[in-house]
């Protein structure tokens, strides 16, 4: 008992040092997502409805927590970027997004991203349905295929990179198997090259997951309505068309909302292999920031994500109206 009060002491002791070396800003935030936790606990535990007055304690928490960590530093993060960054913060209008727009390299990031992500979303999208769609023909037996694409989503990046650069090395297994089909080597890892390990690599990752939710959605289908159309003389084809694509509509939709956001955030992958200033070809908006903030030009980060974020809500609106068309067409 007591080696056991002395564990918990010294691991008491342990997380209050660092608890106490975070900044404060970042206690803050702990503090307010405990006070959430704890009292949804409560409110769990006394019965309460949400409604009430003990259980909307939970509620603002949470909304003081969404305040001032995320809706008060995005507005004034918009203030900023009107701003010429000096210590008066003058206000410049939108001279700061006329010039980021003028500037080749946010360009160069900005064109990458867009290509990367065109390319790396709709990928995953359609071979995750067609995985999915051939997982569910063989349930429950697909069980072991389907937890073992999912493995890696779970791998830690760093690790799979190790792997993508044993794979794709000059003297790789990829140029290994080029050579022995009497194909010249390919140097992967550099030039405009490199693209190809990148999107391998973010298909590779982000499929398990988009399958299971395609899964989910084709199993929720319920099958008399694959008895009938096969009744009526309905084959593959338009049983695909006339039933499983609209009845997964939803889901289609969040798993392309889902791998575009995914795209977008593409930089780890480069960093790892080519560096801060990687080739051309593969130079990302987020590259761009990370180099401005190094250079402390805190001004160009901000506009640059900000002039992101405009084309990302444009693009996401585009999808919802189109879903809801898909949705009132099919229903």
């Amino acid at each position: 008992m007591e080696k056991t009060v002395k564990w918990f002491a010294a691991a008491a002791g342990a997380v209050a040092g660092l608890f106490m070396r975070m900044p404060i800003a970042v206690r803050l935030l702990v503090l307010l997502m405990g006070l959430d936790y704890l009292s949804g606990v409560g409110v769990a535990l006394l019965g309460k409805s949400p409604k009430s007055e003990g259980g909307a304690l939970s509620s603002r928490a949470g909304f003081a927590g969404l305040m001032l960590f995320y809706i008060v530093p995005f507005i004034g993060g918009i203030w900023y970027s009107l701003t010429d960054g000096s210590y008066k913060n003058s206000f410049v209008g939108l001279t700061n997004y006329v010039n980021i727009w003028k500037n080749p390299m946010f360009l160069l990031g900005l064109k990458n991203t867009m290509i990367l992500s065109l390319i790396c979303a709709p990928l995953v999208w359609v071979l995750s349905f067609v995985i999915a769609a051939l997982l569910n023909r063989l349930r429950p037996n697909g069980a072991f295929f389907r937890n073992s694409i999912l493995l890696p989503y779970l791998m830690p990046s760093s690790a799979m990179l190790l792997i993508w650069l044993l794979l794709f090395d000059y003297g790789g297994v990829v140029n290994r198997m080029l050579s022995g089909l009497g194909l010249a080597r390919v140097i992967w890892l550099q030039g405009a090259e490199l693209r190809v390990p990148i999107i391998l690599l973010f298909v590779w990752k982000n499929l398990g997951f988009a399958v299971v939710i395609f899964m989910a959605a084709l199993q929720a289908i319920p099958e008399p309505l694959y008895e009938y159309a096969r009744l009526e003389g309905a084959g593959f084809w338009r049983q695909t068309f006339g039933i499983t694509l609209p009845m997964i509509v939803p889901s289609a939709f969040l798993i392309i909302i889902l791998e575009w956001i995914n795209a977008f955030k593409i930089f780890k992958e480069v960093y790892f292999i080519g560096g801060a200033y990687p080739d051309e070809a593969v130079y990302t908006l987020q590259n761009y920031m990370n180099n401005m903030y190094g250079k402390l030009n805190y001004q160009n980060v901000t506009t640059a994500a900000y002039s992101f974020a405009l084309i990302v809500f444009a693009l996401f609106g585009a999808l919802f109206l189109l879903q809801r068309a898909l949705q009132r067409k099919f229903s």
